[in-house]
């Protein structure tokens, strides 16, 4: 059982990774640092956001408290990123650091108790915690996109005014 749900909780995490991955690419370098208003975030302030908490919780997850104490969530909120290569880096070794806590994942220690700020998770509830997480700010991250390309946007998903046509391709295959 725990084989089968990290293996579907990998390919969910692999799916909103790839939706943030496809947004900045439709972005140019000064959109990913844009701000509506000075009170909301950018997307690189998202990607920071997400890189601390990531690095913070999956970081010694089975040995070590998920808010670790070099963690600075305040600072997380400073819109200081540089660059796209600084993102795109910061982005990449917080998914790592999560694929790696995944993949350590064994029959052994599956029933080891997580603690972020000291209340105690299963590996399974720790799991569904950032799974409702992180795909909340990357729909923030895909969001800003959209509002940034306006009719340039390129969907992510089924554009509007084709389902239709993909649900008749899709049911044209057998089942899988």
């Amino acid at each position: 059982m725990i084989t089968e749900y990290l293996e579907s909780a990998k390919q969910q995490f692999e799916y909103y990774k790839l939706l943030g991955e496809k947004t900045f690419n439709q972005l140019t370098d000064e959109q990913l640092f844009w701000q509506y208003n000075p009170a909301s975030n950018s997307i690189g302030t998202i990607v920071k956001h997400l890189a601390g908490n990531m690095l913070s919780r999956w970081t010694d997850f089975l040995t070590t408290d998920g808010e670790k104490e070099w963690r600075n969530r305040e600072t997380e909120f400073d819109n200081n990123i540089n660059s796209r290569s600084e993102l795109i880096d910061l982005w990449n070794q917080a998914w790592d650091c999560l694929f790696n806590a995944l993949d350590s994942i064994t029959e052994e220690n599956k029933d080891t108790v997580i603690y972020i700020r000291t209340q105690g998770h299963s590996i399974t509830e720790a799991i569904n915690r950032q799974l409702a997480h992180y795909p909340y700010h990357i729909g923030q991250i895909v969001f800003i996109g959209v509002m940034l390309r306006n009719k340039d946007w390129e969907s992510l998903s089924i554009p509007r005014g084709g389902s239709n046509n993909f649900n008749s391709a899709m049911f044209l295959k057998p089942k899988s």
